[in-house]
């Protein structure tokens, strides 16, 4: 009997299969099928301070009102018309979900000020979450904030929160430090029980024909996933927080590959909008089917089995192999590009 179970910010799950913090979560019914199709854990979509703390009208009028200083953050806010109720709906959804499910639930927070962080990680510990997931999506457009005024405020906060609350709490964190492995390190040091590598950065686009900005959203595909191996397979064994996956998993490889770094957990999202929530049952019997036809006992044994600690040629994650995948590629299309030069 293969044995799936993984231990993530202290809780052991019957697999490492996640659903990730979406809109797909806002529905009780959803994620009842979610626990039906064998998904182990689930995060709640985001509770954002902004909604709480002004009435949406309110904050239409504060951002419009600063459109000539940073027009360009607007469409990173969500619709929060539509996106959650509040503080009351959604500790009310906190407490729903966990007397529907057995599986553990963890609470998404996306705030702005230190002490709405607290009140309202104090406010979702209340209602029954197992743990508390930090969504920390920051866009800094002042040139005078510096990265070590970001960071450091990113620790402060954290110790705020883990000194406010008893409930484990993970950090989504962003790929855009200069030093991921330091502001791992430091996070891991203030309390972290889990890193979650990584938010996805909505980027705006252009529309050429009204010359208007406007939020862009796609879902996400494997070739996403490369990046957070990466990075969980640098930190994996140098840090204590457990490591989490999310963004590019779709399919029982992505699940593997998430493990092999170094991973706890693997998050999905985009796979089950684009297959159905009922796919989360294929990605586990693939996965079963690939340790049974390998001989792997358990999902454990193979959790960080291709980490930077572990594999022969730990330059393969360093600038020696980035000086080698140029060269290699280089010298592939060579042929190509001669067939093709103009005479």
């Amino acid at each position: 009997m293969i044995d799936l179970s993984t231990k993530y910010l202290g809780i052991t799950l019957r697999s490492p299969l996640v659903a990730s913090s979406s809109p797909l979560c806002k529905d009780l019914s959803n994620i009842l099928r979610m626990e039906a199709a064998g998904l182990s854990a689930v995060v709640l979509h985001s509770l954002f301070e902004e909604q709480i703390e002004l009435e949406t009208e309110n904050l239409d009028n504060v951002l419009s009102g600063h459109t000539d200083s940073y027009s360009e953050a607007l469409s990173y806010f969500p619709d929060l018309r539509h996106y959650n109720d509040g503080i009351n709906g959604y500790l009310e959804h906190v407490h729903r979900v966990k007397n529907a499910v057995a599986i553990p639930v963890i609470a998404s927070l996306n705030g702005v000020t230190p002490g709405g962080w607290v009140e309202y990680a104090r406010m979702i510990e209340e209602a029954g979450a197992d743990a508390l997931e930090l969504n920390v999506y920051n866009i800094v457009t002042e040139p005078d904030i510096a990265s070590e005024i970001v960071e450091q405020g990113l620790i402060d906060l954290l110790a705020r929160v883990k000194a406010s609350i008893s409930i484990p709490v993970a950090v989504k964190l962003s790929p855009f430090f200069s030093s991921v492995p330091n502001v791992a390190r430091r996070l891991d040091n203030a309390g972290a029980g889990a890193l979650v590598m990584f938010n996805r950065f909505y980027q705006p686009d252009f529309d050429l024909q009204t010359l208007d900005v406007y939020p862009n959203l796609a879902l996400s595909s494997s070739q996403e996933l490369l990046m957070r191996l990466h990075w969980v397979a640098i930190l994996y064994g140098r840090v204590h927080a457990d490591l989490a996956v999310t963004g590019g998993v779709h399919t029982a490889i992505d699940v593997l590959k998430c493990m092999m770094a170094g991973a706890k957990v693997a998050m999905m999202t985009s796979c089950l909008l684009r297959h159905g929530i009922s796919y989360a049952r294929q990605i586990e019997g693939d996965l079963v089917q690939w340790m049974a036809e390998r001989e792997y006992s358990s999902i454990t044994e193979m959790q960080g089995s291709m980490s930077r600690l572990s594999v022969a040629d730990p330059s393969a994650y360093e600038r020696a192999n980035y000086m080698r995948v140029l060269s290699s590629y280089s010298t592939r299309l060579a042929p190509v590009w001669t067939r093709y030069r103009p005479a």
